[in-house]
């Protein structure tokens, strides 16, 4: 296999940036359709209860 070929294939080895959205909840960063880390809220309603600090 060329350099050329083998070189093109590996073009496509890139990462991507993880989508993120804002928690209507608390409004910090989160991934979409998961529990928000921050608040514990998911879909208008805390699944995960959270310490206060």
């Amino acid at each position: 296999m060329s350099k050329a070929r083998r070189d093109s294939r590996r073009a496509n080895w890139k990462l991507t940036a993880p989508g993120l959205v804002e928690c209507p909840q608390c409004h910090e960063q989160m991934r979409p359709h998961h529990v928000c880390p921050e608040c514990g809220y998911y879909d208008g309603k805390e699944v995960v209860k959270t310490e206060e600090e």
